[in-house]
C-alpha cells in the first residue's frame, strides 16, 4: 500500500493532583478550549472535552505517528504550565497518571454525548466509581490501591 490509512480515536481520562477540585467554574471553560488547542497543535482533533472540578475527558482522534503516552504528556504539561501563566496564585497540578480507552467509529457518538453529560453525570457519581467502571468495561487490569 502507497499510503497509510487510519482512523484512531481515544478516549483520554485523567485527574488533578490527589483529585483535588481545582478546575473550578472560574478556569473550566478557558481550561477545556486552550486544551483543544494543544491537541490541534498535536495535528489531532478534539472531538469532545469536558470534566468536573477534578478530572477531564478529552475524546480524540490522532494521527499513527503519534502516541498516546507522548501526547497526554505533552497536553497535561502544556495546560498546567498555561493555568500557572493565567492564574499565577492558583494551585495547579495534574496528577501522574492516566487512563486511555480505545473507541470505535459505532461508538463515537455515545462517547461524545457521554463526555458532554459529565456534569450531571458526576451528581450521582464518583470519578473513582466512574474509572472503575471504565477498568472493568474495558477489561484492564488495575490495582485498587493505586487509583
Amino acid at each position: 500500500m502507497a499510503q497509510t490509512y487510519s482512523e484512531l480515536m481515544v478516549h483520554v481520562v485523567f485527574s488533578t493532583k490527589e483529585r483535588q477540585p481545582l478546575i473550578v467554574d472560574s478556569i473550566i471553560s478557558d481550561l477545556h478550549a486552550y486544551l483543544g488547542g494543544i491537541v490541534r497543535k498535536l495535528d489531532s482533533t478534539a472531538l469532545a472535552i469536558g470534566g468536573v472540578a477534578d478530572h477531564v475527558h478529552l475524546l480524540m482522534a490522532y494521527p499513527p505517528r503519534l502516541a498516546i503516552a507522548d501526547m497526554v504528556r505533552t497536553i497535561k504539561s502544556n495546560s498546567s504550565s498555561w493555568v500557572h501563566e493565567k492564574w499565577p496564585d492558583r494551585l495547579f497540578q495534574w496528577q501522574a497518571g492516566y487512563a486511555a480507552f480505545s473507541v470505535s467509529e459505532s461508538s463515537r457518538e455515545q462517547v461524545v454525548r457521554y463526555i458532554q453529560q459529565l456534569q450531571d453525570h458526576h451528581q450521582q457519581t464518583s470519578f473513582q466509581d466512574e474509572l472503575l467502571a471504565f477498568l472493568k468495561r474495558h477489561q484492564v487490569d488495575y490495582d485498587e490501591a493505586n487509583l
